[in-house]
């Protein structure tokens, strides 16, 4: 039996994510499907209390009281139905953000993971799974026997998937391979060494039917020798101690074993052997197993003195192990102070610090615009905690007045409005909803900030319309999308007619004198309204982007920009996995393949966009609080890498220099060498 807390305790008022009252309800469905071996409703109940389980890659405290219960119901079910919980379970006790397991839930906990490893390893032995499915329960068998490989459950995708996201175990930087996945006709490196003596489990474990279950042969001529590793890993019962890559022999065995149907599971499978090799860290330059890369901060990942060994492509060429570009071998640049060195330690360029923009005056920047106004110097506007706002020459970083003072709160949003009188306002949006308005290049405001809204302005942008006016738009968490005037300050238009919490808003021009405006909501829904249109409920010129795209690319929008290109503008959509995928305004039809996902720029999107001379089109992406940058060109799907010694809060572009704010103020560095 399995120590378990009581459904009746009082404890259960002290967890997180779950409610001793839905464990039951699911427990009665489970009972029942077990005595019928029939029924499917507790897998609809189970999805939506393991989504309180794990709530956006973060375990509550919950999990630990209640996966005691539900693994020993699970357990009590017929094999092959079970499949998918256990796949599901593998994620929660692999999930990057797990809480210590309280001390008085442990010992169930420990023993509900035993339980699961044995059950799931008969689910695993029943044949018909997947070669997916396959692949990510035998990861979860590993996960429950407490070996880190486990966690490479939240890195690989589907066997359709090409590239392989790691993480360095030395930098933490991430390592992108665009074309990882190719198929092997004979195996590019020799199988994995296994420690002599070999680490032995001790006590009884439930691996030895998996270990008799891996025949020589199982992934054809060749493959012989890693088969036989995995065979030993199994037998020895996957101690913690064994090398990750022995762990892969194991799983990629099991996938073409037991995965159906029979011939895609042996294809996957050979593709997953290749995890057993190394790669190359673009940053700190080392070499690592792949395996070790799988993993968050694995146990005794050391660097290897042997050079990367990458597998090849259809041709025989061989493919780049590392980060980089989606169509060639990566380029990297680094901060050194004050100079950005490319990865041959020749000086790309200066860093400009901006001055005065130490957190003493602003107490960090978290919004940036650009003004322009033909006959005056390109200014950079900044605002951070204090609620005042910098004002700075791009050529020099020369602040060119004292901080603009008005907003009472934080100041979470800015942007500039250029009017059709010629002149250039400056807008922002605070914490409470205050909105103002300044004159840049005067220093003189237009109006005293005014506004209250619950949860402030998120964003702002201005749009332009047909009849000659240009309209200062803002959105709010709680759904107020709404178009002012900015001379007087009055409301003249609301948008977003169904109220969904905005998360991110842009504008994106079609032509000389009409923009539309796109949002993101909290959902990862994409929004597209025409400002120009009196009834928010007509679309006027807005299309909506292809809602098919989004959902084939699993595609949650956290962040929307416009990208300028030299015959129109788009609109670039950026997810928390690092996903940037492009629109045509025009058609709302997906543009090019898109950036693929990134571990070191996932989590909350900032994006910007500029064009260079030559008519070359790049787009900057990073995350929030993050060191790294991407510089994608989607022409030719060239992707630079960009490591900062500051976390970044907002990105901004004017003309070839990007702009950073970041925690300590606010830089620009060149975008082209100088």
């Amino acid at each position: 039996m399995i120590p378990k807390l009581p459904l009746h305790s009082p404890r259960w008022r002290d967890l997180d994510g779950v409610k001793a009252d839905e464990v039951k309800a699911l427990l009665g469905q489970l009972a029942s499907a077990a005595d019928t071996e029939d029924g499917d409703a507790w897998r609809q109940t189970w999805t939506y209390l393991a989504g309180g389980l794990l709530d956006d890659g973060t375990v509550s405290d919950g999990a630990y009281a209640a996966l005691p219960h539900l693994v020993e119901a699970a357990a009590a079910l017929p094999p092959g139905q079970s499949l998918d919980f256990w796949v599901d379970l593998g994620c929660i006790v692999t999930a990057e953000d797990r809480p210590p397991v309280p001390a008085d839930l442990e010992a169930g906990f420990s023993a509900a993971l035993r339980a699961a490893e044995g059950a799931a390893i008969r689910s695993l032995l029943c044949a018909g799974a997947s070669a997916q499915v396959c692949a990510r329960l035998v990861l979860s068998c590993v996960a429950f026997a407490g070996h880190h490989t486990g966690e490479a459950l939240w890195r690989l995708g589907d066997p359709g998937e090409r590239s392989l996201q790691l993480v360095c175990p030395g930098c933490e930087s991430d390592t992108e391979i665009p074309d990882f996945f190719v198929e092997l006709v004979n195996p590019p490196f020799e199988a994995p060494q296994l420690p002599d003596p070999a680490h032995i489990r001790a006590g009884d474990h439930p691996w030895g039917e998996v270990a008799a279950a891996l025949p020589d042969e199982a992934l054809g001529k060749g493959c012989e020798p890693f088969l036989r590793v995995g065979r030993e890993v199994a037998a020895a019962g996957v101690p913690a101690e064994t090398p990750g890559q022995a762990v892969l022999c194991l799983v990629a065995g099991m996938v073409a074993v037991k995965g159906s149907p029979r011939r895609a599971a042996r294809e996957w499978a050979r593709k997953l052997m290749s995890l057993t090799g190394h790669f190359r860290c673009w940053d700190c330059e080392r070499t690592w197993t792949i395996a070790d890369g799988l993993a968050e901060d694995p146990d005794g990942a050391v660097p290897q003195e042997r050079p990367a060994e990458a597998p090849t492509d259809a041709d025989g060429s061989a493919a780049s192990a590392t980060a980089g570009r989606t169509g060639g071998v990566a380029t990297r640049f680094r901060q050194d102070g004050n100079v950005v060195l490319a990865a041959d330690g020749t000086p790309w360029g200066r860093i400009a610090v901006f001055s005065d923009s130490a957190p003493a005056s602003f107490g960090g920047v978290h919004s940036l615009t650009v003004v322009s106004r033909p006959g005056q110097p390109t200014l950079v506007a900044g605002a951070g905690d204090r609620g005042a706002v910098g004002l700075w020459d791009v050529a020099d970083g020369r602040r060119i007045r004292d901080p603009l003072p008005g907003h009472p709160d934080r100041i979470r949003s800015m942007t500039a409005l250029p009017l059709p009188d010629g002149r250039v306002l400056l807008a922002s949006g605070g914490d409470t909803g205050t909105i103002a308005v300044w004159n840049p290049f005067t220093g003189q405001p237009v109006r005293e900030p005014a506004g209250d809204s619950a949860g402030g302005i998120v964003g702002m942008c201005a749009a332009t319309i047909p009849d000659g006016r240009t309209l200062l738009v803002t959105a709010t968490p709680r759904g107020a999308v709404r178009m002012w005037d900015p001379n007087t300050g009055d409301c003249v238009g609301r948008l977003n007619p169904y109220g969904s919490p905005i998360r991110s808003i842009t504008a994106v021009p079609i032509s000389a004198g009409h923009t539309l405006i796109a949002a993101s909501d909290t959902a990862g829904r994409l929004h597209v309204w025409d400002p120009a249109v009196d009834d928010p409920w007509k679309p006027g010129a807005a299309v909506q982007v292809n809602a098919r795209a989004l959902a084939d690319a699993d595609h949650r929008v956290a962040a929307v920009a416009a990208v300028p290109t030299p015959d129109r503008t788009v609109l670039a959509t950026g997810d928390n996995r690092g996903v940037v995928m492009l629109w045509d305004p025009a058609t709302g039809a997906q543009i090019g393949d898109g950036l693929p996902a990134s571990t070191g720029t996932a989590g909350l999107p900032a994006i910007t966009a500029t064009t260079l001379q030559g008519g070359r089109t790049v787009l900057v992406t990073g995350t929030h609080h993050g060191h790294r940058l991407r510089v994608w060109e989607p022409e030719t799907g060239t992707v630079d890498h960009i490591a900062l010694e500051t976390a970044l809060t907002c990105l901004a572009t004017a003309g070839p220099d990007l702009i950073v704010g970041h925690d300590r103020g606010v830089l620009s560095l060149p975008l082209t060498r100088r």
